[in-house]
């Protein structure tokens, strides 16, 4: 497997485009009583509520994309293995896994516990480590 040595030019313009994009979104944020409302819609009137986590979800999808896109530039191949699910799977397949699970574990937690969700996300996290690890 070919390791390129000058991918950190690519990871270090992806970090910076997404801290960008973040603190341009964070700016849009409305305020209402002189304080942040985070929930409020960034476009008023607009075809659809983009709140302030839709959006920063919405970017982070694209992030780890593109962060995926900078792994295989440095490391070409996606890694192809067989693992627990006894198939051939790449370095994609296990972040669609991972990403797909982590929907279903979310709206799991919103109709078996309720609205609180960090619980939810560090469950993701474990889940996705896990599926990159044994997948």
């Amino acid at each position: 497997m070919e390791v390129r040595s000058n991918w950190t030019i690519p990871l270090i313009a992806v970090l910076a485009i997404y801290l960008a994009a973040t603190g341009l979104l964070a700016a849009f944020v409305p305020t209402a009583d002189g304080a942040r409302d985070w929930t409020a819609p960034l476009v008023t009137g607009g075809w659809m509520a983009w709140t302030f986590p839709t959006a920063l979800f919405f970017l982070t999808i694209a992030f780890i994309l593109s962060l995926m896109a900078v792994w295989e530039y440095a490391s070409p191949g996606g890694a192809p293995r067989i693992g627990l699910l006894r198939f051939e799977t790449t370095r994609g397949d296990r972040l669609f896994i991972s990403l797909l699970g982590s929907a279903f574990i979310h709206l799991a937690w919103l109709g078996l516990v309720g609205p609180n969700l960090w619980w939810a996300l560090a469950l993701c996290v474990v889940y996705a480590i896990a599926v990159f690890r044994y997948v």
